[in-house]
């Protein structure tokens, strides 16, 4: 029997929810964690890196569902959707002087069932201290409502875990939504580095862009102005290993020097976390035949990925097309969020 959601995340204390797309099925997937975990004693609570739990997108005027919280839940979320949008009884517990163009997040504890709207943080250190907050007033399981563009909040710094959402609003054409969702899930548990200098080098320069050739007379940060692929050639690069690149791995970046003759059979590039992979399918694939390894300070625990075969744009998939196909291209827990909703 294929597990649920909740039994999927029930080692973990911390929880992101992504999307491929707008009406991916987010909340959709965020309410059948709340009903499976509804009367088990545990303690949720939730926030968002956007607005959720209206019932209208604000984009794309597509409906939406709503968020429904039993009693106890806690919420972080901007002080003018509580007055305006959240019908629950609640008492107000902590403020965390987050600020929001919708208000300062407040933390609450509902006091009654009823219906929420979220916006929380947008800063991941700020996702994590009020994952801290929601810890310290009792919570069991934090859920962090987020967006695939925002894969930051992913990492194990913010969350233990991640649940990647996707269907058919992101593209009419199956295979395109199989194929880029297959991509996303290796781009997200790309393995991390067990290179000890690159962790000391590098993980205590938390603002810094630069990138850093590791070589046998060690660490060179490359100068401005001069390229990857140049400085490759330089004496201070001989023996070259690896390549730490502080901001992101771009296709701009990328093009010139896969069609160098620079030496990079054998090296391992690494960036911080997925969030710095910006590269289109067919770069990503050029990187692995030049004999280049990719690797993260920080990888993304994804557990599950659910699947939503109706489009809010008024056609559908077959679900049991869309499931067998997904199931065989990730190798990942793969669920029917619109078929565990009924």
């Amino acid at each position: 029997m294929k597990p649920t959601l909740s039994e999927l995340i029930r080692p973990y204390r911390s929880i992101s929810i992504i999307g491929m797309c707008k009406n991916a099925g987010k909340t959709t997937a965020l309410n059948q964690i709340i009903k499976e975990v509804k009367g088990s004693g545990r303690v949720l609570a939730l926030t968002s890196i956007g607005r959720d739990g209206e019932d209208k997108d604000l984009v794309t005027g597509t409906k939406k569902p709503g968020i429904h919280v039993e009693e106890g839940t806690l919420v972080a979320t901007a002080a003018d959707l509580i007055l305006r949008h959240c019908d629950v009884t609640r008492e107000i517990i902590d403020t965390t002087g987050i600020s929001t163009p919708m208000g300062d997040v407040v933390m609450l504890r509902a006091r009654s069932d009823g219906n929420i709207q979220i916006a929380g943080p947008s800063i991941t250190n700020q996702l994590a201290r009020v994952r801290e907050q929601f810890f310290r007033h009792g919570a069991d399981v934090v859920m962090i409502d987020g967006a695939l563009s925002r894969k930051t909040l992913c990492s194990r710094k913010v969350t233990e875990a991640t649940i990647l959402c996707t269907g058919a609003s992101y593209n009419k054409n199956i295979n395109t939504v199989i194929e880029d969702t297959a991509y996303n899930c290796e781009i997200l548990t790309l393995p991390e580095t067990g290179d000890e200098e690159i962790r000391r080098t590098v993980e205590p320069l938390e603002d810094f862009r630069g990138t850093i050739i590791f070589a046998e007379k060690g660490s060179w940060t490359i100068p401005d102005g001069l390229s990857v692929e140049d400085a490759l050639r330089k004496d201070e690069a001989k023996g070259a290993r690896a390549i730490f690149f502080g901001g992101a791995l771009s296709d701009f970046l990328m093009k010139p020097l896969l069609m160098s003759s620079a030496p990079l059979k054998g090296l391992t590039f690494v960036v911080r976390d997925s969030s710095k992979i910006l590269l289109k399918r067919e770069n990503y694939d050029k990187i692995a035949r030049r004999g280049i390894t990719l690797e993260v300070l920080d990888t993304v625990n994804l557990v599950a990925v659910t699947v939503n075969p109706f489009s809010a744009y008024g056609f559908h998939f077959s679900k049991e097309e869309l499931m067998s196909r997904m199931e065989a291209r990730v190798g990942l827990p793969v669920i029917n969020v619109m078929e565990d909703a009924k």
